[in-house]
This record gives structure tokens, sequence and C-alpha cells, in this order.
């Protein structure tokens, strides 16, 4: 089965996916890792560099990568349902992208926008992220959720919001563990 985990910058996805792997094991394949080895061969230097490509680049990045991934059968999928470019909102899984990955489950994480900038600033020194006002961080949350129904009515998939609260890593990860059964 392969699972879509998603979930904006600071929503503290991959640590709440670390946790859940330790309750139920599967492979974790980052999209955004495959799609820069792709765009380091075209001289592209770090990944935040990639959403300022323009469109039709990042669209070939997307589908190559989409091919390689889906050679896995059992994989857990770790991407963004949205990507905010200078452009406006790119679908991380458009159309093409979603017929050759067919998920059966897109799992959100979710935090409240106060936490998610609090994380963004600590990521500071690691990670070179726009400014996004909290409005803006509720927005694209939203249009996340707005994508993942999206893309399981093209898949059939299931879509579950997991709330990563402060605190509570491990509730959340005990969510994401159940819904990969």
């Amino acid at each position: 089965m392969r699972v879509i985990i998603a979930g904006i910058p600071g929503a503290g996805k991959t640590t709440v996916l670390n946790e859940a792997l330790k309750i139920k094991k599967m492979e974790v394949i980052n999209y955004g890792d495959v799609m820069f080895e792709m765009a380091k061969q075209e001289g592209i230097e770090n990944r935040d560099e990639m959403r300022k490509l323009p469109y039709e680049k990042q669209r070939e990045l997307q589908l190559k990568a989409a091919k390689r991934i889906a050679e896995k059968d059992d994989v857990i999928i770790d991407t963004h349902c949205t990507i905010k470019t200078p452009y406006g909102y790119l679908p991380g899984l458009p159309y093409d992208v979603l017929q050759i990955l067919q998920p059966k489950r897109i799992i959100l994480i979710e935090a409240e926008p106060e936490e998610i900038e609090t994380r963004r600033k600590k990521d500071e020194g690691i990670r070179k992220r726009d400014e996004e006002s909290r409005e803006e961080i509720e927005l694209h949350q939203m249009m996340n959720r707005m994508a993942a129904m999206s893309y399981a009515v093209i898949t059939n998939a299931t879509v579950k919001i997991v709330k990563n609260r402060k605190g509570k890593i491990e509730e959340a990860a005990r969510e994401i563990a159940k819904a990969l059964e």
C-alpha cells in the first residue's frame, strides 16, 4: 500500500512520522529528496530553490520522481499536498502524478498556526523559508485539505487529518500508526 503523508513546513510531519514508525514499520521515501537529487543534476544547490523554478521544470521533476517512487509497493511518501510558489499554490500531487502513485491513504499532519510559527523560528538556521503570517499558515493548511480531498476523489484513497498538538507527539503517532493498518 502506498501512503501519502503531508503537512506544511513546521507542522511537525517528520517528527510525528518518525514516532509513528516506532509503532508501525514501513519504508519512507521523501518526495522532495527524490526531486532534489534530480534537480542537483541541473544545477540546483538547495531544496528551497526548487519551488522557485519555472512551473514547467517543477512539473517535469514531479513526474520523474513519481515514476521512481512508484517502483515501490509498501511505502510512505513524505511530501506536500501544496507548494506555495511565487505564482500561487502548486499542487504537490497533480492528476498525472496521482495516476502514477495511486495512494490508498492520505494523511495530513496539522498544527496550530502559533505552534508552526514557533517551530519555523527554531529552524531558521537550518532552512530558508518564506515568511508566512498566521493567517497565511491557516490558508495553506486549508489548501492542503482541499487538495487532499481532491486527490482522494481521483484515487479512491481515504483522508485522515492528524493534529500535532504541543507535547502530544505520541498521541499523533498512534493515530498515524492506526491509519497505516
